[in-house]
């Protein structure tokens, strides 16, 4: 499996905005989505996951989220990072990366961990182990 060396980190300033880009090709069968919230230049919500095309459609393999306000959602700045594990369209587990962050330190620090780490997480994946 070919990896791009490098993801693209983005970072946003200025008014409340919301960005969905497009989803980054890392791999034949692997991406990177992102959706993110800012306000003046602070992440105040963001998902990142990695996804796998499998039986003719994109399944989520990690996911990083920071929302305080959905019901359910979590705050990284009181909870801390942690990385959502899938398997057949369903949560597995969660893994706690780290104490509580800066929603803007949360946001890359996830993106930075599923670009280093891509070929684990999916080798995890394919493989089925946990």
């Amino acid at each position: 499996m070919l990896i791009m060396e490098d993801c693209v980190f983005r970072t946003t300033l200025g008014i409340p905005v919301s960005v969905t880009p497009p989803p980054e090709r890392l791999a034949d069968r692997v991406q990177l989505r992102t959706a993110f919230s800012t306000e003046r230049g602070t992440v105040t919500r963001f998902m990142i996951q990695l996804e796998y095309w499998l039986e003719g459609d994109w399944r989520e393999a990690v996911r990083y989220d920071h929302d305080r306000d959905a019901p359910g959602g979590h705050d990284i700045t009181e909870e801390g990072l942690h990385r959502d594990i899938y398997r057949d369209g369903e949560k597995i587990r969660s893994e706690e990366v780290s104490p509580p962050i800066p929603a803007n330190e949360g946001f890359d620090a996830a993106e930075e961990d599923l670009c280093k780490n891509v070929e684990r997480f999916i080798k995890r994946f394919e493989n089925g182990t946990e």
